[in-house]
């Protein structure tokens, strides 16, 4: 069957490349002699560079050679390995003042059930050769999956932001306030600018061997500050509510991984083991993931009752205490604070390229846009918005969180059973050729309704700092959950109906 299916995305992706060629022809004649001359340059620029020109066309079937499976464990391994789930961590015993052995156990089961989530589309990317939010359009159609783009680049920008600000914080702890925030903001803004440039191939490359510093970097911080982590203040025992809300952060951080997916796995050989592949995604997503995260419920803590902590907690949050922890090493200890942040940069240059993908799904005419150009767009826009939320950087933080954690889950949710129920599981019923043609694909009326209706659900049972629904009052939140089942069951019965009326 997989034979017959390469054999069918095959005849699709020479239909899509000629009609890509047609359109570039035609949008070549229109412009001017001196545009013309800027796109050669470009071109003979791009020829000679590591740069991936290719921006959200699917990939064809010829071009997905790569077998550098592991590479999916890599990517996302990278992307965990730094301080970004170690402040996630922390909100366990700051914000819902849970101890470190419930913050574990919230921490591990939670990142059991949805890592599974973003490991499981990724497998889709070599045997469809599509985007992620290009292969959403097969369930919310042509032109409705703006909408689930628009928040997915608010998501995505909202992560980089985070990122930015901790690396920021980083590198003005270790010189003492001497470096402003602002300054390390730009700093991690600008090297992260230059990996998402590059695109696939260098964003891949990068990712197989930063994580080793990173992770040696870790583990000498918490060497050097781990006497400390056995001084945790006392907490009450943990109530359903606590455990809960805790739970929808952990789902927050992990299930808009989703969203992105597939963009790290287009150019891998689809003849590779799904099972496999899925493996790899997701242990290289929960492994660091927990780890840290309980690093960081530990070191939360510990803030109060370690002073040194405390004091750099309050001036430079996340970077002030890990410049405390590592006092004992000395000048050394610095240095570990500078690779520390860093760490930032694997994790924000794949988001960044995501972005860059996502920019050209959202308005039809940004095809013709070259990827790379909205690596330089969206760092003008993070650094300045990273800038004013480190003023005031937890409550920006889970402001943040209390946006993405809702959406994202009731998309993964009418992603996986568009595949799963409704396709039966069969890749080649994704046909390339129909990538861009809202007369080929769904509506998307079903998945957009499915989704917005399960909200009626999601709403009363949110526990957020602006709202706490009736539901969420005595069960704690429970957003996410309602927004996976009640989606999935409202969508079965919609897309049926949506598919027996459009014929698609």
């Amino acid at each position: 069957m997989l034979e017959s299916q390469i054999n069918d995305a095959t005849a699709s992706n020479t239909d899509v490349e000629k009609s890509y060629e047609k359109d570039q022809d035609v949008q070549v004649e229109v412009s001017s002699p001196s545009s013309r001359g800027l796109r050669s340059i470009l071109a003979k620029t791009i020829s000679v560079s590591p740069v991936e020109a290719r921006g959200v066309m699917p990939v064809p079937l010829e071009e997905r050679t790569s077998t550098r499976y592991v590479g999916y464990f890599s990517i996302w391994f990278c992307m965990n390995i730094n301080l970004l789930p170690i402040t996630f961590g922390m909100l366990g015993s700051t914000a819902y003042l849970l101890s470190v052995r419930d913050c574990a156990l919230v921490i591990l089961f939670f990142s059991l059930l949805t890592a599974a989530f973003p490991a499981f589309l990724g497998v889709l990317g070599p045997k469809t050769g599509l985007r992620q939010m290009i292969q959403a359009r097969y369930s919310f159609g042509r032109y409705l999956v703006s909408i689930p783009v628009i928040l997915n680049l608010a998501t995505l920008t909202g992560f980089c932001v985070i990122i930015c600000v901790i690396g920021g914080q980083c590198l003005s702890a270790v010189t003492g306030g001497s470096m402003t925030p602002t300054v390390g903001i730009v700093i991690v803004g600008l090297l992260a600018l230059g990996i998402s440039f590059c695109g696939y191939n260098v964003l891949h490359g990068y990712e197989r061997y930063a994580y080793i510093p990173a992770l040696l970097a870790i583990i000498v911080t918490t060497g050097c500050g781990g006497s400390h982590l056995k001084e945790q203040i006392p907490t009450e025992p943990a109530t359903a509510s606590s455990v809960l809300s805790f739970g929808m952060i952990i789902a927050s951080y992990m299930i808009p991984y989703a969203c992105l997916s597939s963009d790290f796995t287009t150019y891998l050989n689809p003849k590779f083991s799904s099972v496999r592949l899925f493996l790899y995604g997701y242990a290289g997503l929960v492994i660091p993931s927990v780890l840290l995260m309980t690093l960081g419920a530990a070191i939360g803590g510990a803030i109060t009752n370690v002073p040194e902590w405390e004091e750099g907690y309050n001036t430079t949050a996340v970077g002030g205490v890990l410049a405390a922890m590592l006092t004992p090493a000395g000048g050394f200890g610095k240095f570990v604070v500078v690779v520390l942040s860093f760490t930032m940069l694997g994790n924000i240059a794949a988001t960044m390229y995501s972005i860059t993908l996502n920019f050209q799904m959202l308005v039809p005419q940004l095809v013709v846009v070259p990827r790379y150009v909205f690596s330089v767009v969206i760092t003008a826009v993070v650094i300045p918005v990273s800038i004013k939320a480190a003023a005031d950087f937890f409550l920006s933080l889970e402001n943040f969180i209390a946006l993405i954690g809702y959406w994202s889950a009731a998309f993964v949710s009418v992603l996986t059973v568009e595949h799963l129920v409704i396709r039966r599981g069969v890749y080649g019923t994704y046909d390339q050729g129909a990538w861009n043609s809202a007369k080929q694909l769904p509506w998307g009326v079903a998945a957009l309704a499915a989704s917005a209706l399960s909200f009626g659900l999601v709403i009363p049972s949110m526990a957020q700092i602006w709202w706490t629904g009736p539901i969420a009052e005595s069960a704690g939140d429970i957003g996410f959950e309602m927004a996976i089942i009640v989606t999935a069951v409202l969508y079965v019965p919609f897309r049926l109906l949506e598919k027996r009326i459009a014929g698609r």
